[in-house]
């Protein structure tokens, strides 16, 4: 508590309150700390007039003389509750009531007066502040005992609450306001229902053999449909990977992560130029067979094929870890009792890996809903939400109402997907890592299921390396589909390095936006990854108060079209107290809490095997929550964090939709860039940036698995195909 007292002490006396021109790191606020722009919150309040601040300084100093009173221990509990919710609520009731012209409400204005000074967005000094009174009603909560009186816990529950409501809910809350009000701004439910209730929405002329259907029903068909095939996908490369003597695992691990780590509309143009009108597949049926060339690749058939290719990944790496952890000793328990191979993995391997495959599906469904790239390459007259929302918001309509209420429409799929979930999953247990040993040994898979998996996941692979290789090829030509002469000119355009005698020189167009986006990803990644398996396991291992409603909020971005997001954080943080557009920070924040949900559904997945005796056995020997998670847990959850890292790394470095209103000219993103180049007719820089990208990002995902290294469960290494059953020797 005294430490927390302190930091924000500091953040309140030392420290810029508002938010500086440039990075504090650059010390030059230090020459003029006491100016208005630089100075700390008592200096600005003595000296600039800004006496509003004063309160947050005498809270501070209750909360310093409370562990000298003479209390008891609830009572100061509760002291410490009253204090860190009091100044918090303060903290950002003074933000939200005074702007850079002083009142932001009319009503504050006729009865307090006008101000002599406004305020800006907050700074570092506020941001310590209000971190304080934070984690003081946490601290408050653990000294009465909830979360079992850990400090850690609870600091981390209300820590990751706070910065959800903050900087998801908070700028969600901003934009779907807006699906209840008018064009004069007034509120109005009639607006509403009028923008919901359409027939571009909800129509159903398709049924009927004329016209289309609306663009929800749309969505849905393509959700379920691409969460189907990426989960099934996703376990058939699973179980090849994990229960076969397949040679080339290795390949199979990195052409399942490679759709992942492409940069956007990449595999849209790949199935064009193999599949589109001018493709080679329409070439060669109608030289051989001539058959006129169509445009079958346009619509529904074609933005699934690609969100499968492009999503496939993710269920993958959601399931390795599940697969993996199935314990090989309930298995021969099942064939003890003379199950045959195909009932043991029917009744006892596929039930457990239960929480793998829903949490699949749903990460599989959340994505396709919320796909933008695909969509508006391949869906031709195939109208979905997310596209609607994108040309509601910068088209000619320009109604941001009507792209909050798609929005709100988007939600409510989402939430139904996640009640399914929890409802499919329900009250069972699916432990499978326990603290005992195991030596078992994974029981091969039926021969009807691994023909069954090589028939699906091998041709998908081979397609893969295609659609690649005809994309990646238009980086080393003239101009494809015109010029087919090799060259490096667009290699050399966009990343040009020249040598002088003052040092190199990054000459190449593209270096900017390519050295950014590789920092701030480079930023974000274990910040998301973190966050994400710290959430799994607040959520799998601690009851509270409120427990749904945490978990539905860590989900909750995951399950918005990026636009919306953009647009809702344009409105929310260009504007005092949270005001960071433009700036470094909003980009990092937005890449952090989009990406999240999937470290938290890959950590739920893989700490649902894992038995809850380990965590009391560490309790019992006196470790604290910090302690069980980084010693016990987290070397039984390296696949999950691999996951993670991976996953909120290469989406950071290929976001499009959810930061191409948040990039500036000193930020730009590299698949702004890109999507600039393709504007432009540029298509041999674009495909040029995009190998270069995928190139890095294979060696990123090289270096995470290095660093975080495999999980060892001390079971025998053996080559399980049948016929090869001979040990390999045995684990640690």
């Amino acid at each position: 508590m005294l430490f927390w007292i302190a930091v924000g002490a500091a953040g309140f006396l030392l420290l810029p309150w508002y938010a500086l021109q440039d990075s504090i790191a650059s010390v030059g606020w230090l020459k003029d700390y006491t100016a208005r722009d630089n100075a700390p919150a008592l200096l600005q309040a003595l000296k600039h007039g800004r006496v509003w601040l004063l309160p947050i300084g005498a809270i501070f100093l209750a909360a310093a003389a409370l562990p000298q009173l003479p209390m008891s221990r609830l009572a100061r509990a509760n002291a410490f509750l009253i204090v860190g919710a009091v100044g918090f609520v303060f903290f950002l009731g003074q933000g939200f009531a005074i702007g850079a012209q002083g009142w932001s409400f009319e009503w504050a204005n006729a009865v307090f007066g006008p101000l002599a000074a406004g305020q800006f967005g907050m700074g570092w000094g506020a941001a310590l502040s209000g971190s304080a009174f934070t984690m003081l009603f946490a601290l408050g909560l653990a000294e009465r005992g909830y979360f079992n009186g850990d400090a850690f816990i609870a600091g981390s529950v209300v820590g990751i609450a706070v910065s959800v409501a903050v900087f998801t809910f908070y700028p969600v809350i901003r934009i779907l306001l807006s699906a209840i009000q008018d064009q004069g701004g007034v509120f109005s439910a009639a607006a509403f229902f009028a923008r919901m209730f359409t027939v571009k929405i909800w129509g159903v002329g398709c049924l009927a053999g004329g016209g289309r259907c609306g663009v929800a029903w749309n969505t849905l068909v393509l959700a379920l449909l691409c969460a189907a095939g990426c989960t099934s996908l996703g376990l058939a490369f699973a179980l090849i990977v994990t229960r076969t003597g397949f040679r080339y695992k290795r390949l199979l691990r990195a052409l399942s992560v490679l759709p992942i780590i492409t940069p956007p509309f990449v595999i849209g143009l790949g199935l064009i130029l193999i599949f589109g009108r001018s493709g080679l597949v329409n070439h060669f049926l109608e030289w051989a067979f001539d058959i006129a060339p169509s445009r079958w690749i346009y619509g529904l058939q074609g933005v699934l094929t690609a969100q499968i290719f492009s999503f496939t990944p993710i269920a993958f790496l959601v399931l390795i870890g599940v697969v993996e952890g199935v314990s090989p000793s309930m298995e021969e328990a099942a064939q003890t009792l003379r199950a045959n191979r195909w009932r043991t993995f029917i009744d006892v391997s596929l039930p457990l890996m239960r929480p793998g495959l829903v949490n699949a599906f749903l990460i599989s469904f959340i994505e396709s809903i919320s796909d933008f790239g695909n969509p508006i390459v391949l869906g031709g007259n195939f109208g979905v939400l997310s596209t609607e929302v994108f040309f509601s918001v910068v088209g000619a309509q320009l109604d941001q109402g009507r792209a909050a209420t798609l929005g709100i429409l988007l939600l409510l799929f989402a939430l139904a997907a996640f009640f399914a979930q929890r409802s499919l999953l329900g009250r069972k247990v699916y432990t499978a890592l326990a603290g005992k040993g195991d030596s078992g040994l994974p029981t091969p898979l039926p021969d009807r299921v691994k023909r069954l998996c090589y028939a699906v996941a091998l041709p998908w692979a081979a397609l893969t390396i295609i659609i690649y290789a005809m994309a990646l090829v238009g980086g080393f030509v003239e101009q494809w589909g015109r010029n087919y002469t090799p060259t490096l000119k667009h290699y050399e355009k966009a990343f040009a390095i020249e040598l002088t005698s003052n040092g190199i020189i990054w000459a190449g167009a593209a270096w900017n936006s390519f050295w950014t986006t590789v920092k701030l990803s480079a930023i974000a990644a274990p910040v998301t990854a973190l966050m994400g398996i710290l959430t799994a396991y607040i959520l799998t291992r601690h009851r509270f108060v409120g427990r749904s409603a945490f978990e539905f909020g860590t989900m909750l971005s995951f399950a918005i079209p990026g636009t919306v997001i953009g647009v809702s954080y344009i409105l929310a943080f260009n504007v005092p107290p949270i005001e960071v557009t433009g700036t470094a920070l909003v980009l990092i924040l937005c890449n952090v809490f989009r990406n999240m949900p999937v470290g938290v559904r890959a950590g739920i997945a893989a700490m649902t095997q894992i038995d809850k005796s380990l965590d009391e056995a560490s309790a019992t020997l006196g470790a604290r929550g910090l302690t069980t998670l980084r010693r016990i847990l987290l070397p039984l959850l390296k696949p999950a964090l691999v996951a993670a890292l991976v996953y909120s790394f290469v989406r950071a470095m290929t976001t499009v939709s959810a930061i191409i209103f948040l990039v500036s000219a000193e930020y730009e993103w590299a698949t702004t860039y890109i999507i600039n180049r393709v504007v432009n007719g540029d298509y041999g820089v674009a495909l040029a940036y995009c190998s270069v990208l995928i190139v890095l990002m294979l060696a990123v995902i090289w270096l995470i698995q290095r660093l975080v290294g495999t999980r060892r469960l001390g079971r025998r290494d053996v080559a399980i195909d049948p016929g090869m059953a001979q040990l390999g020797g045995t684990a640690a």
